[in-house]
């Protein structure tokens, strides 16, 4: 038996932020980052919806990108003092997945991070309080799944919380905020989109369920991706709907390695200064996955199926594979995004000399592949490496080369 869980209610197209005025309840913490949404206006407009419903309202500010497990934990004593009955993330991928897991940790007050991080492992919520997102990037599709990414600094490891249990009670795909995303947000935020949706696709936990939003959303971000990046709004409209699609189909159909390794890669170099940002491993990853992958023959057809509908040509399932990867690398240069991460500058721009050093990178490549084994979407990959294949994966993803193996 499988399951295919979406949040109950969802308020897309301009203006859906006002659904919040139709919210009931006593009390509500609004969960919000580092204050563009202050900036621009839409956190006071959120509050006053929320006001206008009945609620007492309260903020909790601050949530940085990446967010740490001790944010998780402050945010959630802040609930327990509040006691809300909604609690309303808005923002990007990183304020809504602090929120989620802050959620769970105010309904179950002696639960461990490490307890959360067992997949599908969390006790039955909204004892205490239901969920509405409110997303404002393009990418992540936070607001309709399953999943949260919280960063240990200590370790320098992001880990996912999976569990349908943090599914959104609801969710507002309000194309009024995605309008404000800088470009490189655009940029990164589109191929972690793109990602979500391949990934579903060839992914071994597929269905007819998943199989129509991964694809249709493929064809979106195909048809939106690159104008919505050079400042075409209407695009960014659509890029909105797609990355929501993309987030529904991946977060019943699950992931692969892609999201593994950028999970694992992404804080690994912070003392040297940087992050790998996540859409932008994952940009640079992929086609390096779609080549590894594709040597397994169904996954392979599966590839081939996305190049086709991307009307990409080729006649043999292999020449379709290989346009399909042609395909993403452009994309990439036209979204100025680097091809590996020896050229993966601290801004994130392609640069002769990234960030991180060979000898640190070849140092720690061995303990990333067992990390990234281990991560929750390795499980659902359509070919499984060893740990000698995935630190062989992860070196071609660093020097830009060939993946023969």
């Amino acid at each position: 038996m499988n399951r295919f869980t979406l949040p109950r209610d969802l308020y897309h197209g301009k203006g859906a932020l006002e659904a919040l005025k139709t919210f009931h309840g006593a009390r509500a913490m609004i969960c919000v980052g580092g204050g563009s949404m202050k900036k621009l206006g839409f956190l006071d407009k959120a509050a006053d919806y929320l006001k206008d419903a009945g609620m007492e309202v309260e903020i909790f500010e601050g949530i940085e990108p990446d967010p740490s497990v001790e944010t998780v934990m402050r945010g959630a004593e802040a609930m327990l003092k509040f006691q809300p009955d909604w609690i309303v993330a808005i923002g990007g991928g990183s304020p809504i997945d602090a929120a989620k897991a802050m959620w769970i940790k105010y309904e179950y007050p002696e639960i461990t991070f490490e307890d959360m991080c067992k997949v599908f492992g969390i006790p039955s919520l909204r004892k205490k309080a239901h969920f509405c997102a409110v997303s404002s990037t393009s990418g992540t599709a936070t607001e309709v799944t399953a999943f949260s990414i919280i960063t240990d600094y200590n370790k320098g490891i992001k880990y996912p919380i999976a569990d349908f249990e943090i599914t959104p009670d609801v969710a507002i795909v309000d194309p009024d905020l995605a309008e404000m995303m800088p470009k490189k947000l655009v940029a990164h935020t589109g191929m972690d989109a793109m990602t979500h949706a391949v990934e579903a696709y060839v992914s071994t936990a597929n269905c007819d369920y998943t199989d129509p939003l991964a694809l249709h959303a493929i064809k979106m971000i195909q048809n939106n991706l690159v104008d919505s990046y050079n400042g075409d709004m209407d695009k960014r409209d659509s890029m909105h709907n797609a990355q929501c699609l993309a987030g529904m189909a991946f977060s019943n159909a699950l992931l692969g390695i892609v999201h593994s390794m950028a999970h694992k890669t992404g804080a690994a170099f912070a003392d040297f200064g940087a992050h790998i940002i996540h859409g932008a491993a994952n940009a640079m990853y992929l086609p390096k996955v779609i080549a590894f992958n594709a040597k397994d023959e169904k996954a392979a057809k599966r590839y081939a199926e996305i190049a086709d509908l991307m009307n990409l040509g080729g006649e043999t399932v292999c020449e379709k594979v290989d346009l399909l990867i042609k395909y993403l690398r452009k994309m990439n240069d036209d979204l100025n995004i680097p091809h590996c991460i020896k050229n993966y500058g601290a801004d994130s721009y392609p640069c002769d000399n990234g960030f991180v050093p060979e000898d640190v990178f070849l140092e720690r490549v061995n303990d990333i592949a067992v990390n990234a084994l281990g991560d929750a979407c390795t499980g659902s990959n359509p070919r499984q490496p060893s740990v000698d294949e995935m630190v062989k994966l992860l070196k071609c993803c660093y020097y830009d080369t060939e993946v023969d193996f």
